[in-house]
C-alpha cells in the first residue's frame, strides 16, 4: 500500500524550513503562540484572497511579531504610500486582541516580491481557481496553465490535478495534466505543492498542483 505524503512536510529538515519560526520560546507559552499563529494564518488567507500570496511566514521573539508575506504583486498588498500594509497591520491587531492574550506583541510586517510566479505552486493554483471562477473550460485552462510553467528555465515538470463537479456534471471526478517528470519520493528533488479551491454556483473544485524545480545538492 502506497502512503501519500505532503511534499512540503516530506522535505522539512531537509529542503524545507518551518513556516512558523519561534526564537526564545516559553515552553509555557507554546500553547498560546500557536493558537495565535493558526488564527493569523486562517485570517490572512481569507484577507488575502486573490492577491496572489504565496506563503505566510510567521517569526517571533519576546517582544515581536513579524509576518513576512511573499507574493508576486506586492503593489496590491502595500498600497499606495503603504496604506494597505497598516490597514493589514491594524486589522491583525484587533484579530490578536480578540484572543485576549497577556500582552499584545509589535507586530512587523514584511511584503517579499516572486520573481517568477510561473515556478510557485500557490500562485499557479490561484490562477487556475481564478480561471475556474470565470467559467472556463476546465481542460483549457489546465492545458494553457501546464504549457505557461514549463516555459520556464528553472521547471523540469508539472501536475496539475482538478476534483469536483467539473463543467458542472451530475457526478463529481477528478482530471489532471502532466508535463515533464514530478520524482515525489526523491528528498533532493526541490518540489513545490500547493492546494486551493474554486468556488463556483454548483459546487467547490479542488486543485492540487505540483512543481519540480530540479534536485538540490548541498556543497
Amino acid at each position: 500500500m502506497t502512503h501519500t505524503v505532503h511534499p512540503y512536510a516530506h522535505r522539512l529538515g531537509i529542503l524545507r524550513d518551518w513556516k512558523s519560526r519561534w526564537f526564545s520560546a516559553d515552553p509555557k507559552k507554546y500553547r498560546e503562540y500557536m493558537k495565535v499563529d493558526t488564527t493569523l494564518r486562517g485570517y490572512l488567507v481569507k484577507r488575502l484572497r486573490g492577491m496572489y500570496v504565496s506563503s505566510i511566514e510567521i517569526e517571533r521573539d519576546e517582544k515581536e511579531l513579524r509576518i513576512i508575506l511573499k507574493t508576486s504583486r506586492p503593489g496590491i498588498i502595500i498600497g499606495r504610500q503603504g496604506e494597505g500594509a497598516v490597514r493589514i497591520k491594524a486589522d491583525i491587531i484587533k484579530q490578536l486582541r480578540k484572543l485576549k492574550l497577556h500582552e499584545i506583541p509589535e507586530i512587523k510586517i514584511d511584503v517579499e516580491e516572486i520573481r517568477s510566479p510561473e515556478s510557485d505552486a500557490a500562485i499557479v493554483a490561484q490562477m487556475v481557481a481564478e480561471g475556474l471562477e470565470k467559467r472556463m473550460p476546465f481542460r483549457r485552462v489546465l492545458k494553457q496553465m501546464a504549457e505557461k510553467v514549463m516555459a520556464n528555465r528553472e521547471v523540469k515538470g508539472v501536475r496539475i490535478a482538478v476534483g469536483g463537479r467539473l463543467g458542472g456534471a451530475e457526478m463529481g471526478r477528478r482530471e489532471e495534466v502532466k508535463r515533464g517528470r514530478v520524482p515525489l519520493q526523491t528528498f533532493r528533488a526541490d518540489i513545490d505543492f500547493a492546494r486551493e479551491k474554486a468556488f463556483l454556483p454548483y459546487g467547490v473544485i479542488g486543485i492540487k498542483v505540483w512543481i519540480y524545480r530540479g534536485d538540490i545538492f548541498n556543497d
